[in-house]
């Protein structure tokens, strides 16, 4: 690619230092929702040049495991199995597509028309809260449905509250780029914490070998899982807006205007789609990239494609991704427990920041509903057909908005 050698090494340097600042999240959802990690830097590293290539190389960001998803997708493979509930990530990125020509045609003003805050802000709580259970499942050991205890209690809980209290400290505390990796610091604490307690089975890595192509699985094709994952795209969509505005006010340049919003879209959808053709999570542009970015003032995008490069390199390093698969259940429920909340506290801000009213009644009901909806469970529909957890609370959020009549201001006319 033209000017990817531009300063050579430098910037192959610091495109290995963007990988590591989205290392933490990027191999963590995977491993969560029973993904292979190998596949998910695969899969990564291919939707970032994916992205790029759409946006014409003019946005400096990283695409990767978008953790919005995490609950929907714990739930689809229970119900329907993991090659099913890639048939709906592989949907879920039709609407990214979907969405990027609606922009195209009508104008951006058109998503906040469809999706303002009093709908976004809801369905991303519940996306937050609707499997705490999960998290706090697996901090003390067990499976994330609790049906099986897979580490001792007093272990577990040490090991968790030893990840958890650790990436709080790195995330408040820490200074420079170390503030960017908290999670990537939560997981080596806890790691070595269940390697000490002797509960890390290494029998994995060293049956594997060094160097082998991911275990990449071929999504199918479900209607009830399609139709469940869809309206999860939703939130994603919005807060790949949100990143769009905040790297564009790092590097000074409006990326809403050129290369374009529905440009961005477009490759954030062929991206998820593409990871999910592959066995791979749904990609989302990474915040904790973008405020890389701020902190070193390298707003050069061929960074961002060194980096995707080094995340597919790696991918083919199998014994890396047997280390990550060995990784005990209660390091990753203790960070589950900070991040489930704070994806929930970003729902929450998006409804003070845009000062939604929730005195008035209509605002009141969209927000009520939907919660209760969505962290109650309520299922409407058959088993071949249904609508439940976060499909369900987008839909009704939409619908709702969209019948109930805005409140009048005191003294305007009826």
């Amino acid at each position: 690619m033209q000017g990817i050698e531009t300063n050579g090494w430098r910037t192959a340097l610091a495109g290995s230092q963007m990988l590591f600042v989205a290392f933490g999240a990027l191999v963590l959802m995977p491993l969560i929702t029973g993904m292979n990690p190998s596949v998910a830097l695969f899969t990564a590293g291919i939707g970032t040049l994916m992205f790029h290539f759409v946006t014409q190389r003019q946005v400096p960001v990283f695409l990767a495991s978008s953790f919005a998803f995490i609950a929907p997708i714990l739930y689809s493979n229970q119900t329907w199995g993991l090659p099913a509930t890639l048939g709906g990530l592989l949907a879920a990125g039709l609407v990214y597509i979907l969405l990027s020509l609606l922009v195209w045609w009508r104008g951006p003003g058109f998503i906040q028309k469809l999706l303002p805050p009093v709908v976004v802000g809801p369905v991303i709580m519940v996306i937050g809260l609707g499997l705490a259970s999960v998290a706090v499942n697996m901090a003390m050991g067990k499976a994330g449905d609790g049906s099986a205890e897979l580490v001792p209690y007093n272990t577990a809980i040490i090991i968790a509250l030893s990840s958890l209290v650790t990436t709080i400290i790195v995330a408040v505390y820490a200074r420079g780029i170390f503030r960017l990796v908290p999670i990537l610091a939560g997981i080596l604490v806890g790691y070595s914490l269940s390697w000490i307690f002797g509960i890390v089975d290494f029998s994995g890595v060293a049956d594997a070998d060094w160097v082998s192509v991911p275990g990449f699985v071929t999504p199918e094709f479900h209607l009830a899982a399609i139709l469940f994952m869809l309206p999860v795209a939703i939130a994603p969509a919005i807060e790949h807006i949100g990143d769009v505005l905040a790297i564009g006010s790092v590097t000074g340049k409006d990326y809403m205007r050129k290369p374009g919003l529905q440009r961005t879209l477009l490759g954030d959808g062929i991206a998820t789609s593409a990871a999910a053709m592959f066995g791979g999570p749904p990609n989302t542009t990474y915040s904790e990239v973008t405020g890389a970015v701020m902190l070193t003032r390298n707003f050069n995008p061929n960074v961002m494609i060194w980096a995707a490069v080094f995340a597919v390199g790696l991918a083919f390093v199998s014994k890396f991704g047997a280390v990550l698969l060995s990784m005990p259940v209660p390091v990753m429920g203790g960070i589950l427990c900070l991040l489930f909340g704070s994806i929930a506290v970003v729902g929450m801000n998006t409804l003070i920041r845009n000062q939604v009213d929730l005195s008035q009644a209509r605002n009141l009901c969209i927000v009520s509903v939907t919660l209760v909806f969505g962290i109650g469970g309520l299922v409407i529909g058959n088993e071949s057909i249904s609508l439940q957890g976060i499909s369900l609370c987008g839909v009704v959020a939409i619908v709702l908005n969209l019948i109930l009549p805005a409140e009048r201001e005191p003294g305007q006319p009826v």
